[in-house]
């Protein structure tokens, strides 16, 4: 087997771009306690509550590691201006890595939006790659999505699957950034890791994606929207998993350019997800079906060789455990919020 090409790093000075989100602010925790500087760039896009985010990193904003830089990714000059303003003395001044988590997420929202998806998930990628070029950033991490990979009958989904045809804008815009990457890496020299993250779950998950959804609107007393006949199946993957892969591909050398699934290579159906979080919330679930919704995927499944090859990557936390742990947060996050589930 050949050895992982990913180390451990002297810490320095990450941008993370989408660094109040879920992924994001678990992300900047790692960083902070191994002694990292860290920029997070953060529009706080009204996708979600800002509030939410607010709380997700209101134990970073004391340190003096940490600045946060409320800029819009698509206006390239503001940008460009205030990452590079001075933080801190001179080894605070330049950056070492950037990680790319920010976007307009979504599979349905981008049907009703797909320009603003455009804007945002490619333009603000296209900005943020050409920054990386003129102030001479060698590594460029990007937040890809499984859906990338559309209908594709070739299960489990494997990155050398090349002929990828997504069926939705958001979709679309991921699989475009993920070319803009390799634009930059051929013809620019930058090294860029895109990660197709496989439905992310856990503390501070989206409160719009499905068992964070769902838990809240059980919790309530109200019905859980299904859609179709409730056979899909997703490959969730607990988030520590994904900020392990996530810091390897940071330190990532082995190549200029590639690509990961980051997943848990293990599919759970809808109606057992359901049934997993009735157990955690002692609540019997009431659900509305309704209508398959066009631009879902039926079913997610991730190949992880590669990444367990050339990342060190490794899945440690399987989905039982994850949910108790995200019921709990979720506990304390409705205590938090005065007690209102949904």
């Amino acid at each position: 087997m050949t050895e992982p090409k990913a180390a451990a790093q002297t810490p320095g000075h990450a941008l993370v771009t989408g660094g109040a989100g879920f992924i994001g602010s678990h992300l900047v925790d790692g960083l902070l306690a191994d002694g990292w500087t860290v920029t997070v760039v953060d529009n706080f896009d009204p996708y979600y509550a800002e509030s939410t985010k607010r709380l997700n990193i209101a134990q970073h904003l004391d340190q003096r590691n940490y600045r946060l830089l409320q800029v819009d990714l698509r206006d390239a000059a503001a940008l460009h201006a205030a990452l590079d303003q001075p933080f801190g003395g001179a080894d605070k001044t330049g950056y070492t890595v950037i990680v790319h988590l920010a976007a307009k997420a979504g599979v349905r929202n981008s049907l009703l939006d797909p320009l603003g998806y455009q804007m945002t998930n490619v333009i603000g990628t296209q900005n943020l790659l050409t920054y990386a070029y003129q102030r001479k950033i060698k590594q460029f991490v990007f937040a890809s999505s499984s859906s990338v990979y559309g209908d594709c009958p070739r299960l489990p989904w494997s990155e050398n699957d090349l002929d990828l045809l997504p069926i939705n804008p958001y979709a679309s815009t991921k699989l475009a950034g993920e070319h803009l990457g390799y634009v930059y890496s051929r013809t620019f020299g930058l090294r860029f890791v895109g990660l197709r993250f496989f439905t992310v779950f856990g503390e501070r998950q989206r409160p719009d994606l499905a068992i964070h959804k769902f838990s809240r609107l059980m919790l309530a007393g109200k019905a859980i929207p299904v859609y179709g006949d409730g056979s899909s199946e997703r490959d969730f993957t607990y988030w520590d998993e994904i900020v392990s892969g996530v810091r390897a591909s940071m330190a990532y050398t082995g190549s200029d350019y590639e690509i990961f699934n980051l997943g848990n290579n293990r599919t759970i159906g809808l109606l057992d997800t359901i049934r997993k979080l009735e157990d955690v919330l002692n609540v019997k679930a009431k659900i509305d079906w309704q209508d398959w919704q066009p631009g879902e995927m039926r079913r997610t499944w991730a190949n992880i060789e590669k990444p367990q090859r050339l990342l060190g990557y490794r899945v440690k936390t399987d989905f039982d455990t994850g949910l108790r742990r995200f019921a709990a947060w979720l506990q304390e996050r409705l205590r938090l919020e005065g007690g209102k589930a949904g």
